[in-house]
């Protein structure tokens, strides 16, 4: 240990630390430079070891001319001259966020690349070297009462002057001083409060903040900064690539969704919030976590996919969605999306994704569970065999139950049940004598019956069928009518398993019977 130069060194301090103190608005760093180098060119302690500066080059750089057209040159510097471009821009941005904090500016990183990139543009002509923000030099202009981008400017006109007047005098800076003003400004750098906050508050910040000063104390600050960085991105990468795949169920209240905790589940349909960007990384999760869930709940052909927190889609996260959709389909069930963003739907139609898929399978949030409730689910299935009362529209349905599961065929009739439409239904009761008159037969329940049906329709409720389908004339035809055509037409494939043939489904049901102007009689 040479105690001369570490005695400068604690001086510099010293001299920082009380001024500061004592004269907050003097420049304390500039003041402890001065006087050290006082010290020294008065007693020439250069000439009992303590290293200086020694001299200074005089004047301004000389130009140089450039090989612009040495593309040989040009080639061999290329990839270091990239690297270093990278760590340059990865410290600037550090050590200017570092001071955006404290100081309580705004930063902006697209202002901070261009300039960095028109300085290095500007050095290359004047035998420059490499330029970047600088960690230790930022933080001495931070420390001694900087607040402006004004301040490097006039720091490099002082230099300039120095360089031209003071050279000689310069050269006795001791470089103990330029450490001690450099540690000073480092200890001031450093956020105890926040570090404390990032420890208490997240681990994985916590795992990068100590991975970043492990390196620091072992590698260059430039590759230990890297370092943090490089944490920083495999962590990100890790937690985007399993997003939070929940499926959901509605409140108690039928205002929010909330996660499913092995509570009861709709038995047609699953509603799963997919919580984060749908890329590459993260398809494979995502896929598996509905595939679970399907595992889990084999009986639902219907998925409803909440997209409202994918904010970004690529082309494997869109064929992810092509596959679960085509998994449903496979099962006579089918995929909807309520929620999507813009830019994801964006991404769907150029894809054509969008389009295979059908304008009606993009829903909104606050409308999508009545959607799928009025013209996706099986009535029937919601009447006749479900228990529960999962969505707020289960709530006013009657329920009766078959004392067994309906089988399949009877869900997914593979009949197909010609429709009339409301029109055409009107013209064939107003023949009078012309042609054999239809019979017509309500299949809903006695409680939706009263509030309206066609009239000289029949109630005949479907889970009656299989007992009176069978008393049913088989020389005129039949015209099956429910609320809005589904059920009438399951009940249609029921008749036609009996032998049925002349059957017809009214499209649209009472709704579209009533939107033609015809009246419904009431009981």
């Amino acid at each position: 240990t040479h105690w001369l130069t570490l005695g400068l060194g604690l001086a510099t301090i010293g001299i920082i630390i009380l001024t500061q103190r004592l004269r907050p608005g003097w420049p304390a760093p500039l003041i402890a430079i001065v006087v050290v180098t006082a010290l020294v060119g008065l007693f020439g302690l250069d000439t009992w070891g303590v290293s200086i500066l020694g001299e200074l080059p005089h004047g301004f750089p000389p130009l140089t001319s450039l090989p612009l057209t040495d593309f040989g040159l040009i080639q061999n510097l290329l990839v270091g001259s990239m690297a270093v471009a990278a760590i340059g821009l990865v410290e600037a941005t550090s050590i200017a966020r570092a001071i955006a904090v404290q100081s309580g500016q705004r930063l902006n990183s697209n202002q901070e690349f261009v300039g960095q990139g028109l300085a290095n543009i500007a050095v290359g002509f004047f035998s420059g070297y490499t330029c970047a923000g600088s960690f230790t030099r930022s933080g001495v202009n931070y420390t001694a009462g900087a607040r402006t981008p004004m301040s490097n400017v006039f720091a490099g006109l002082f230099v300039l002057v120095v360089l031209l007047t003071v050279a000689s005098y310069a050269a006795f800076i001791p470089r103990a001083a330029l450490a001690g003003v450099l540690m000073v400004a480092a200890y001031g750098m450093i956020d105890r409060k926040a570090m404390k906050r990032i420890w208490h508050t997240s681990r994985g910040d916590s795992m990068i903040m100590v991975a970043t000063l492990a390196a620091t104390l072992i590698l260059p600050l430039e590759y230990a900064v890297l370092s943090g960085i490089i944490v920083s991105i495999v962590r990100f990468l890790v937690k985007t690539s399993m997003p939070q795949v929940q499926t959901m169920v509605p409140d108690p209240n039928f205002r929010h969704f909330m996660p499913e905790a092995d509570q009861p589940v709709c038995p047609q349909v699953g509603v799963i919030t997919i919580g984060g960007p749908l890329y590459f990384g993260a398809t494979e999760h995502v896929e598996r976590a509905v595939r679970t869930n399907l595992v889990r709940h084999p009986e639902q052909h219907f998925l409803l996919l909440r997209m409202h927190l994918v904010d970004h889609i690529d082309f494997s996260g869109l064929q992810a969605l092509e596959s679960i959709t085509r998994l449903y389909r496979q099962r006579k069930g089918d995929v909807f999306f309520s929620g999507t963003r813009r830019q994801v739907k964006h991404q769907m139609a150029a894809s054509g994704f969008y389009k295979s898929l059908g304008h009606n399978h993009f829903l909104q949030r606050d409308e999508a569970v009545s959607y799928m409730f009025h013209r996706v689910l099986e009535p029937s299935i919601c009447i006749y065999e479900c228990p529960l009362r999962i969505f707020a529209e289960c709530q006013a349905l009657p329920k009766w139950s078959y004392g067994s599961k309906i089988p399949d065929e009877a869900v997914h009739p593979e009949h197909a049940i010609p429709s009339w439409l409301p029109s055409q239904l009107k013209e064939r009761l107003s023949q009078n004598g012309t042609s054999v008159p239809p019979i017509l037969i309500d299949v809903r329940e006695p409680a939706e019956y009263r509030k309206g049906h066609v009239p000289q329709a029949r109630l005949v409720p479907m889970r009656m069928l299989p007992q009176e389908g069978g008393t049913l004339p088989t020389d005129r035809p039949i015209v099956l009518i429910c609320r809005i055509g589904r059920r009438s037409r399951l009940a249609g494939g029921i008749l036609k398993d009996m032998g049925y043939t002349d059957i017809y489904n009214l499209q649209g049901g009472t709704l579209a019977w009533e939107a033609a102007g015809y009246p419904l009689a009431v009981e």
